[in-house]
């Protein structure tokens, strides 16, 4: 994969801000004419470094104020182990992001849900229920200090 010039930077940091954003205003912020630029847009979505268009939600204005953080230890972890946790947690929509981590614990988890109780009822009915799990660890986030994902181009 070729590295990306200044121009490719520019785009992505646009559409990072505003993915709804006209191809006309695009090139004009980063320097190009239209078709230029829609090229280079095209082939940063061939080339997999633009993956998808989105659009962000409010957690708190759809009755999801609550962030969890969940560490998780396996049993083992083997690799079977590690395959069947992530994929039994790939399917629940509360489970907003998952990593594999190193050190004392095998998986961070952050969840959303509409309060303690919503919390307390996915605990018991999902992940509690998984087999081969050694410990959970749940911290309540009390305010969000920054959120972002625009990567820094």
């Amino acid at each position: 994969m070729s590295a990306l010039d200044a121009i490719d930077r520019k785009i992505l940091a646009a559409l990072q801000i505003d993915s709804r954003i006209t191809m006309q205003e695009l090139a004009e912020r980063v320097g190009l004419s239209i078709s230029p630029c829609h090229r280079r847009v095209k082939l940063l979505e061939e080339r997999g470094v633009i993956t998808r268009y989105m659009a962000l939600v409010d957690q708190k204005s759809i009755g999801l104020p609550v962030s969890v953080f969940i560490s998780i230890k396996l049993v083992r972890q083997k690799e079977e182990d590690l395959n069947r946790f992530a994929k039994a947690i790939s399917k629940w929509e509360e489970v907003l992001e998952c990593y594999l981590m190193t050190g004392n614990r095998d998986y961070l988890l952050r969840v959303v849900a509409a309060d303690l109780s919503s919390y307390e009822a996915f605990l018991k009915n999902k992940l509690t229920r998984l087999d081969g799990i050694a410990s959970i660890e749940s911290s309540f986030a009390l305010s969000q200090v920054k959120y972002s994902i625009a990567l820094p181009v």
